[in-house]
This record gives structure tokens, C-alpha cells and sequence, in this order.
């Protein structure tokens, strides 16, 4: 399930972990993960408005456990 978080200009981003449609979790869970990096997986995050969507690596249990904040704030790095 996708997580949303709203930045300060009011756009609405859309977070799923990369392979998130795969058919088996276990299967995505693992397409998902960065090599070599430990607990970190891909996640792609979508923008509602104009914006282009952006890859960030998060680490595990970023659904849950990591702040909106820290989320706007990897989605903005990744922006440039």
C-alpha cells in the first residue's frame, strides 16, 4: 500500500516500494532491495501535480517508522 505525504507546495506524493506489483511479497521484497546496502530498498515516489517522480533508497521499515519530515526531505534531495 502506498504511503502519501504533502510537501510545503501542497504536492500530494504517492511512496511505494519499487517491484510493489509483484505477485509474490517475498519476490518484491527482494527485487526491491539495494545491493550490497544492508536494510535499504528502492522506492519510488509519485507526485500529484507536474513534478516527476523520483527513486530514493530508504531503509526497511520506512513505511511505518520514518517521519513525514525525513520523507519530504529524501523526496527533495532526490529532486535536486
Amino acid at each position: 500500500m502506498p504511503r502519501e505525504v504533502m510537501d510545503g507546495d501542497g504536492t500530494r506524493w504517492s511512496c511505494a516500494q519499487a517491484y510493489a506489483g509483484l505477485s509474490n511479497d517475498a519476490a518484491s521484497e527482494e527485487a526491491a532491495k539495494v545491493e550490497g546496502s544492508g536494510d535499504r530498498y528502492r522506492v519510488v515516489c509519485t507526485p500529484s501535480g507536474g513534478a516527476q517522480s523520483v527513486e530514493l533508497e530508504l531503509p526497511g521499515g520506512w513505511e511505518d517508522e520514518m517521519p513525514d519530515e525525513e520523507l519530504l526531505a529524501a523526496i527533495a534531495a532526490a529532486r535536486g
